[in-house]
């Protein structure tokens, strides 16, 4: 086997466990991936990352190396942002595999529902999020997440 088809069939093997993810959890969108997952199909090509956090959190908090800014929300907005399908389809195809990315996996949950009721058939949540879920303290950092599962990222 290539190194190219073992990538195929890495990608192909994510993508099967993260639809069967999304139908045990019923969501409406094609699957949840965990973040080292969603790093591997970045990686290889087999997909894009749209962080839909707000522009501060992305320039300032930290983000992925290559991901693409689409907000969901912005920055002191209380409603999602009116042209979010619009942007995505300004960038991507409706057959692209997107992997949707914000703070704690819950704005990036409600991006992949909107992408998929838009006809991208292809939308992936990433659990955790960038900065995971919130500790005893009220931190976030320690429990899940992108940054503490040591994947790349980088800050402004």
């Amino acid at each position: 086997m290539s190194g190219r088809e073992a990538v195929a069939e890495d990608a192909a093997g994510i993508l099967d466990r993260a639809a069967a993810r999304g139908i045990a959890g019923g969501v409406p969108y094609a699957g949840l991936v965990t973040p080292d997952e969603a790093w591997r199909l970045h990686r290889a090509g087999a997909a894009a990352i749209i962080d839909v956090r707000t522009r501060p959190e992305y320039e300032y908090v930290g983000r992925v190396p290559d991901s693409i800014l689409v907000e969901w929300r912005r920055y002191d907005e209380a409603r999602p942002n009116p042209d979010f399908v619009d942007e995505l389809a300004a960038r991507f195809h409706r057959g692209a595999t997107l992997l949707f990315l914000c703070r704690s996996a819950v704005r990036s949950h409600h991006a992949a529902a909107a992408a998929a009721g838009a006809g991208f058939g292809l939308a992936f949540n990433v659990l955790e999020g960038f900065e995971g879920e919130r500790d005893a303290l009220g931190q976030r950092g320690v429990l899940g997440g992108w940054r503490n599962a040591g994947l790349p990222w980088i800050q402004d």
